[in-house]
């Protein structure tokens, strides 16, 4: 007797290979499949794609390009036919998209907030004086030594994990990681402290799941459309036209949260320079629909960058460039 699955179209979804990206693709593939009663195992695939930015262990991210070395292959082949759809996690996500393609879905967003590792300081403000600091980001460094300019940074590269083995091996005192992907990893505990929002507001997009697919691809969004969380999509859409309207990436130190309350949506962002000296803050609200959201956080990013000053962008430049020289 044939089976019943034999027949079926199998859905492809594209993601890195790393323990979290898997573990946020397993996450999709299995709202899929309750969605879904014709859905079954065999016919999700999870198809791994290893993208340049995976490649790249040797040197700083802002080097050899930004956000869109985690996402380029995955889109090639979403472009190609090759996967149906991608997950990725927001926060990796340039503000503009190929040709083609869009970003359709958002997950629940998870806890957005950032947390600090340690085996010698049971909070961050709490590390001695001079300890070294490891982070890529240039939004945690400035963060960081905006609260504690007497620690030294260093730069940490990789996943959850090889960040983690790092620490154990002594390569720094602390660490930063996203609370969302600790949990999605069933990791919490390995967290020292939570570091709240009011002092480490995180960056844009973090702690949400998007998925892409091609335009005009119905037959993926009637699929995906179950698994939409619109207060995310509402609050991604401020913090990603904030990051649009600054020319944010991994060369730009910009934290931004918005967050529903009733039909307000309430947002705040900020520009550091990369030593925390320097800081210009904004907070708005507006209605709860997309095209709202997305005017506040052009309009708050606008008043930022008139605020800091085109000198100020150059002397970030600067800094910047001599900090990866």
């Amino acid at each position: 007797m044939q089976d019943a699955t034999e027949n079926k179209k199998v859905i492809r979804i594209g993601t890195r290979g790393s323990p979290l990206a898997l573990a946020q693709a397993e996450d999709v593939k299995a709202r899929l499949l309750a969605a879904h009663d014709d859905l079954y195992d065999s016919t999700v695939e999870i198809v791994v794609i290893k993208t340049t930015g995976d490649r790249i262990l040797d040197r700083h991210l802002m080097t050899a390009g930004g956000k869109g070395l985690f996402t380029k292959e995955i889109e090639d082949a979403l472009l190609d036919g090759d996967i149906d759809c991608a997950v990725h996690s927001s926060k990796d996500m340039p503000t503009t998209l190929p040709y083609g393609l869009k970003l359709d879905v958002f997950l629940e967003r998870e806890d957005p907030r950032d947390v600090f590792l340690s085996a010698k300081a049971d909070s961050f403000v709490n590390l001695p004086e001079g300890a070294a600091l490891g982070t890529a980001s240039l939004r945690r460094r400035a963060l960081a030594l905006r609260l504690r300019p007497d620690l030294k940074v260093v730069t940490f590269r990789g996943n959850v994990q090889t960040r983690m083995r790092k620490l154990n091996e002594g390569e720094a005192d602390g660490t930063f990681l996203a609370r969302a992907g600790l949990n999605r990893l069933g990791m919490a505990e390995a967290a020292t402290e939570t570091l709240p929002l009011d002092q480490f507001p995180p960056a844009p997009a973090q702690g949400a799941v998007t998925v892409e697919i091609r335009e005009g691809d119905m037959e993926m969004n009637a699929r995906l459309a179950p698994l939409h969380h619109a207060e995310t999509e509402l609050a991604v859409t401020a913090e990603r036209a904030f990051l649009g309207s600054l020319d944010g990436s991994c060369r730009t130190p910009i934290a931004a949260y918005a967050h529903l309350e009733g039909k307000t949506l309430h947002f705040r962002a900020m520009l550091l320079s990369i030593d925390g000296a320097q800081v210009f803050e904004q907070t708005g609200t507006c209605d709860a629909t997309i095209d709202q959201a997305a005017k506040l956080g052009k309009d708050i990013g606008a008043q930022i960058r008139k605020d800091a000053g085109e000198p100020f962008f150059e002397a970030l430049a600067r800094a910047i460039e001599a900090e990866i020289a």
